[in-house]
């Protein structure tokens, strides 16, 4: 009996403070039967009982309390109507604002600048394109603008080019709203490098990619109607 007692407290010794009894099966059983999870960043318990949240990066799982069986998809509050897999992901790719590397992008400023937006893109994105002809109509904001190449070497020339330019602001407006090409031109591009590298650690995985004031953020091209009310919310 004593050393059954001593045994338990020796594995319990062994667990990460904080961690419940049955972390250290879960990580054991699934990281032996799914090669993706032999580096699990978090288990917890879930609201639902009897069920554990298995966190890789950002995205979540969910297991029994022995890493036997795991659920892939949403888990959703039917009493308040709520998708908590969607906000427990929300609050983990949550940045904030005063954390941005503000001196890897470029300001555009709007009327009185008051509200802050930062944002994502990619000069050959598309839906970049639409929602930077739909932000014109958004006012009194400074958006800084981080030139985020993913879409193949041209996108990384012209990131280049408009980062180059003398006028930052002036030339990714002509060549997002009007289609004039930016001027060839050189210098140093490693706040570009940086920027990607910023958004494979925040999970940035598409452009546009929307990060308001209060570290909230969205993805796609909202319209000026939306961008206004999340403005409104944040700041």
């Amino acid at each position: 009996m004593a050393g059954t007692a001593f045994a338990a407290l020796a594995l319990a010794s062994l667990l990460l403070p904080g961690a419940h009894a049955g972390e250290a099966e879960i990580r054991k059983n699934l990281g032996a039967s799914i090669p993706q999870l032999a580096h699990i960043d978090e288990v917890r318990k879930a609201p639902m009982p009897g069920l554990y949240e298995v966190r890789v990066g950002f995205d979540v799982f969910y297991t029994d309390e022995n890493g036997s069986f795991l659920l892939q998809g949403s888990l959703l509050d039917v009493k308040n109507r709520k998708n908590l897999t969607e906000e427990r992901v929300a609050e983990l790719s949550a940045v904030k604002f005063d954390q941005l590397p503000l001196k890897d992008a470029f300001k555009i400023v709007r009327g009185n600048g008051k509200r802050k937006l930062a944002v994502f893109e990619d000069p050959n994105c598309g839906y970049c394109k639409i929602f930077e002809k739909d932000l014109r109509n958004v006012n009194d904001v400074t958006v800084y603008l981080f030139l985020y190449p993913i879409l193949g070497s041209d996108s990384v020339a012209k990131s280049r080019d408009i980062w180059c330019a003398k006028d930052k602001a002036g030339a990714w407006t002509a060549w997002m709203v009007d289609g004039v090409k930016p001027a060839s031109a050189s210098c140093d591009t490693s706040a570009l490098e940086r920027n990607v590298a910023f958004g494979r650690k925040y999970n940035i995985t598409g452009t546009p990619t929307l990060i308001f004031a209060d570290g909230s953020r969205a993805p796609g091209a909202l319209p000026a109607a939306q961008v206004e009310k999340m403005l409104a919310a944040a700041n």
